[in-house]
């Protein structure tokens, strides 16, 4: 039995509506279902699967590249021309992280302390950490300028015993003695001279108190009562601040540990955080919109003012004393040694700095630090951190090593730490995190599509059926009009008869 059109119309009609009602509902339930299914997997908890396994034992590869700056005239240095560096580099080290004495408060925060090591990559690097360079001597010319107040039978003492122990004021060492530490017994004498002036006792490295450390004790918020709060540092080693700094502003601890953010990022959040290496907090500000193997980011930059000094910048001069915008004092941090911090090759710094030194060459491509984001869930997809470590050197009365140098602020290494997404940890993330919210999202248009779809096609065929009957009624008419002329012959002869009259 055929269906007619008109039964086909009414059931397009009531389908298309079931559609439309059901896309519409999608509208606004879908997305209280989408941040509920991110809600759930973002906050921290040891239930919550893929997001806790993430912070928890970071499983996605996470890189360390050391570029040194080898001095290539120490000799003219020393007699006061500018230094001439070279770039050595990079060497590259991977990094295993985790944490451990992981701790849940009643609060709804989290305690850990996160450990940290590193293992050479020969094949991801340009060298091997055998290769020499020639930097600095930091117990020498940052001793040197510690001391530079100092009474002059004081510093004439030690520049005897930086002769006594053979000490000059540049090294020239292997590379992973530079980074992982070296012998010194110079190192023991001014810890009995000035105790508490190294952070080190017998071998003394850039990175000596870096491998197999943790970052100290951090305390975040776990998002379970309020999801925006989500990685939010409470405390780190038990302090809601610290004390390095000359501003209460500078010295609070704001944002997250550095690894992941709160979700429902906008193109005006920004990314706090803080970094006990740095020993302050940070912000990184949006840049713009992407894609990271295929998944929608934003990436988000250090803002020009980041190491700004404070006559630049007013906020920043909490961190003085300082010297020209682009260098962070860290000295107060970092045993009251002249170190400063900056983007590498001085990027965005005062251009000043690049014209006490020659050798460098800053561009955003290669020394700008960024982090790209998925904004949905606050996850970094692709982490590039880099920064530039530098020792200011100067000629100190008394001190005979320190020669005729020229005050300047010169570089001594500069390292990158990224990482990125990748593997069956991406395809995980993106299937529960990004596709499936997405199909959802995009299910509201589909129903609602397909629903007026079947309304008008239910239009279309209740047209069509209208203009067949009534088509079908005129011919039906027509006919009967033929059928009754043919079969009256009365009339035929009626009309027959007034032709002849008429003649």
């Amino acid at each position: 039995m055929a269906v007619s059109k008109s039964t086909l119309s009414i059931v397009f009609i009531v389908l298309g509506g079931l559609a439309v009602l059901f896309g519409t509902v999608l509208v606004f339930v879908g997305p209280i279902i989408i941040d509920d299914q991110i809600v759930k997997n973002i906050e921290i908890n040891p239930n919550s699967g893929l997001s806790y396994t993430m912070w928890k034992d970071i499983p996605v590869p996470f890189f360390m590249s050391v570029y040194f700056f080898h001095i290539v005239n120490p000799n003219e240095t020393l007699n006061g021309e500018k230094p001439m560096v070279e770039q050595r580099g990079p060497y590259v080290y991977s990094e295993n992280r985790w944490k451990d004495n992981i701790t849940f408060h009643d609060n709804h925060t989290v305690s850990y302390m996160e450990y940290r090591q590193y293992f050479f990559e020969e094949s991801m690097s340009v060298g091997n950490e055998s290769d020499v360079v020639t930097i600095p001597n930091m117990l020498v010319l940052g001793a040197s300028v510690m001391m530079e107040n100092m009474p002059l039978p004081l510093r004439k003492l030690v520049s005897s015993t930086f002769k006594s122990f053979n000490e000059g004021p540049f090294l020239t060492k292997p590379v992973g003695e530079l980074m992982w530490g070296y012998d010194s017994k110079l190192v023991d004498f001014l810890n009995n001279l000035l105790p508490g002036m190294l952070p080190t006792s017998g071998k003394f490295g850039l990175f000596a108190e870096f491998n197999n450390s943790n970052t100290g004790q951090f305390t975040v918020f776990t998002g379970r009562d309020d999801i925006r709060k989500v990685h939010m540092v409470d405390s780190w080693n038990g302090l809601k601040s610290v004390d390095y700094w000359s501003s209460e502003q500078c010295n609070m601890i704001n944002g997250t540990a550095g690894q992941m953010w709160p979700p429902f990022m906008t193109k005006e959040s920004t990314m706090p955080f803080y970094s006990p290496d740095a020993c302050r907090s940070m912000e990184l500000v949006y840049q713009r919109t992407g894609v990271s193997r295929g998944i929608p980011v934003y990436r988000f930059v250090a803002p020009k003012t980041l190491f700004s000094n404070g006559s630049d910048y007013s906020p920043n001069e909490g961190f003085c004393p300082c010297r020209q915008s682009g260098l962070l004092n860290v000295s107060t941090c970092r045993y009251n040694s002249p170190v400063f911090m900056s983007h590498p090759h001085f990027f965005e710094a005062d251009p000043v700095l690049l014209d006490t030194v020659d050798g460098l060459s800053p561009n955003e491509d290669e020394h700008g630090l960024f982090i790209d984001i998925h904004p949905e869930t606050g996850v970094p997809m692709n982490v590039s951190i880099r920064l530039q470590l530098n020792l200011l050197i100067k000629s100190v009365p008394g001190i005979t090593e320190t020669g005729d140098i020229a005050e300047v602020v010169i570089p001594l290494i500069w390292f990158e730490e990224s990482g990125y997404i990748d593997g069956p940890v991406l395809n995980t993330f993106r299937t529960n995190l990004v596709v499936l919210p997405m199909v959802l999202e995009y299910m509201q248009y589909i129903f609602i599509g397909l629903g007026l779809a079947g309304i008008l096609g239910a239009v279309v065929l209740y047209v069509s059926d209208k203009k067949a009957m009534k088509k079908t009624s005129g011919s039906l008419s027509q006919g009967e009009s033929v059928k009754d002329t043919k079969h009256n012959p009365t009339s035929e002869r009626q009309d027959e008869k007034y032709c002849i009259n008429d003649r």
